[in-house]
């Protein structure tokens, strides 16, 4: 689950992060009463979405006067905001974000992520802040400066200290750092996170470690236990189809390709979009009924994938071992029945009760192309939606 900038700092402060002062704004009038609050000279309005790059966008403007908060966020509050982390549909701006813009003197990278190839936190930092991650990697190993804390101790205060006399931090400044680094290390590991960026981490002409903006991802499997967190969700910012799976506890996620897939299990789902690809075609979503995949589940599923406009085929794959390959044959005809679907589809069965599911698909009379192995079922869904395609 991704967090707004300002709900980010609002954690990071509680866990003892210097963050600038600011507020948050769902009107013009708002966003003018919240600098007023403020106090100071210069503000920064933030349009408040669940994506980076927004400076290059036109998503962060500095302001000099009221009048001009007025302005920035009456152009940014209603409209998509589309940076190249978005896509080019973008995403809503419902909120900004009034902060106190402060001058600093250097910029610097800071962030934390959960490696799952060393099943460890790893902490990355580098002299070069304002940029995206990959732009500083580009410039060789020595960009970075990259810890992996030992999960029995947690980061250490001489790791931290390491992290800034590598960034080229005075004695004084170190110590303050040191704070900050920690800090965020805390709420990073306390709030059950996925990914935490400070960018920029900048230090102010009087020597404060400021987190000038942060990126902040929960690990959805933990909202359970961070009520706090989950209770800053924003409906607005999820993909209405993932928010409609997760309604019906199904694994969605959309994809820019044409060929929708309907699979149990993820790594069946994962080797599924595989196979496509190398057939030449592109999957359309990520979508795991998981293990108990009733005609219920099948009939949602297919709502959910034709609910893709871009969908010109649909593949269904399933092998099954808890299910049941004659509940899933009748969850299709179902879902084909209601939904009156207007696309090739494409069924591969295997494994528990395969044949009754093969009868149940050869007696129903619906149209559809049958396949025996993945291979072939990826093959023929490809051909199919390039058929489509030409059709249209």
């Amino acid at each position: 689950m991704d967090l707004h900038e300002y709900q980010a700092k609002e954690l990071l402060a509680a866990a003892g992060v210097d963050v600038p002062r600011g507020a948050i704004a769902f009107s013009a009038d708002q966003a003018v009463y919240a600098a007023t609050e403020l106090g100071g000279w210069h503000w920064a309005v933030k349009a408040q979405i669940h994506a980076g790059a927004r400076g290059k966008a036109g998503g962060i403007r500095l302001c000099k006067t009221y009048h001009e908060v007025r302005e920035a966020a009456q152009a940014l509050l209603g409209r998509r905001l589309v940076t190249h982390q978005t896509g080019p549909e973008g995403k809503p701006v419902q909120r900004v974000y009034v902060e106190v813009a402060s001058p600093y003197e250097r910029e610097f990278y800071l962030g934390f992520v959960l490696d799952r190839k060393t099943e460890r936190i790893r902490v990355i930092a580098s002299r070069e802040g304002g940029m995206e991650i990959e732009q500083i990697a580009a410039g060789g190993p020595d960009a970075l400066i990259q810890v992996v804390v030992e999960p029995a101790v947690g980061l250490q205060p001489f790791e931290a200290r390491e992290i800034a006399f590598r960034l080229g931090l005075s004695i004084k400044q170190v110590q303050r750092a040191v704070q900050t680094t920690m800090g965020a290390y805390r709420a990073f590991r306390d709030l059950d996170a996925t990914m935490l960026e400070i960018n920029p981490l900048v230090l102010t002409k009087d020597e404060r470690i400021v987190a000038l903006d942060a990126k902040m991802t929960i690990d959805d499997n933990a909202l359970f236990r961070q009520r706090g967190a989950e209770a800053m969700r924003d409906p607005a910012q999820d993909d209405p189809r993932e928010a409609q799976a997760a309604e019906h506890n199904l694994n969605y996620v959309g994809l820019d390709g044409d060929i929708g897939c309907i699979v149990n299990g993820a790594g069946l789902a994962m080797a599924t979009m595989d196979v496509i690809k190398y057939a030449g075609g592109e999957p359309a979503n990520f979508l795991d009924v998981g293990g108990g995949a009733s005609p219920e589940r099948v009939a949602t599923a297919f709502r959910l994938v034709l609910s893709d406009a871009k969908v010109k085929a649909v593949l269904v794959n399933i092998f099954a071992g808890i299910n049941r390959c004659d509940w899933v044959a009748e969850g299709v005809v179902h879902a084909v029945r209601e939904t009156a679907i207007k696309v090739p589809l494409v069924v591969r069965l295997a494994g528990t009760n395969v044949e009754a599911g093969r009868k149940i698909l050869a007696e129903s009379g619906i149209d559809l192309i049958t396949a025996d192995s993945l291979a072939e079922a990826a093959q023929k869904a490809v051909a199919a939606a390039r058929n489509q395609g030409a059709g249209r």
